[in-house]
């Protein structure tokens, strides 16, 4: 085992970005046994970067060993997060459930995981958690179970990790039952930023309300029937 850790810890690492999904995979991790739990989140030039500030708060309200990793996709471009480019607005379910949108990040569920790997083989740890979720997922092509399959295949293939696992519970969950778990875990929404194009009033930032997260995350609480502790513009 890792010299800090003793025989009787079953480490997990959680990529939390401080959104609604990756705070109730965490909670999820913490129920299903594992400790210590590193929770690492990514600095990667995105334009809701406050979403590391909820990250933080999270990993301090868990005390999990917290992690940010600073890498720059904006260096690529391609995404509404990481150039300059409008992130879409009030958009309807029909043009949500079609085509992948600008708001995707190339490969970034692959960069993630990789960095959450090679941590993984320094500590010893062959539990990653990760919020995907292939329902409400906005058309994104790294959240759907197969592309988890398979990186769990080629992790366990590319390094000495050879019981790797990739947990996604969420990956066939809707937004609401997503709450709905994460509520009678006790997860605190009001901690999570799901936002992709906030807004800074008064040294605060206001989730815009119109971005397909805010639709889908809006909606998930009403349909769970749990009061939405979202903080809009």
């Amino acid at each position: 085992m890792h010299s800090g850790l003793n025989p009787s810890q079953r480490p997990a690492i959680v990529l939390l970005s401080g959104g609604l999904d990756s705070a109730t995979c965490l909670a999820i991790a913490i129920r299903d046994g594992f400790s210590p739990i590193y929770s690492l989140a990514f600095d990667y030039g995105q334009r809701h970067r406050n979403e590391l500030i909820a990250s933080r708060k999270l990993s301090e309200h868990y005390a999990t060993i917290h992690r940010v990793v600073t890498i720059d996709l904006r260096a690529f471009g391609g995404s509404a997060l990481t150039s300059d480019i409008d992130v879409p607005k009030d958009r309807t379910d029909d043009a949500m459930s079609h085509g992948i949108p600008v708001t995707y990040v190339p490969a970034r569920n692959t960069i993630f995981l990789s960095y959450a790997l090679a941590l993984a083989e320094v500590i010893d740890c062959d539990d990653v958690y990760i919020g995907v979720n292939a329902l409400d997922y906005s058309g994104y092509p790294d959240c759907r179970p197969d592309f988890v399959e398979a990186f769990q295949k080629a992790a366990r293939l590319g390094t000495k990790r050879t019981r790797f696992n990739v947990h996604a519970p969420l990956v066939l969950f809707s937004k609401a039952r997503i709450i709905q778990e994460g509520t009678r875990l006790g997860v605190d929404y009001g901690m999570t930023h799901s936002c992709y194009d906030p807004v800074r009033r008064d040294g605060d930032f206001l989730a815009c309300g119109h971005c397909d997260s805010c639709i889908l995350r809006r909606r998930g609480f009403t349909e769970a029937g749990v009061v939405d502790p979202t903080k809009y513009a």
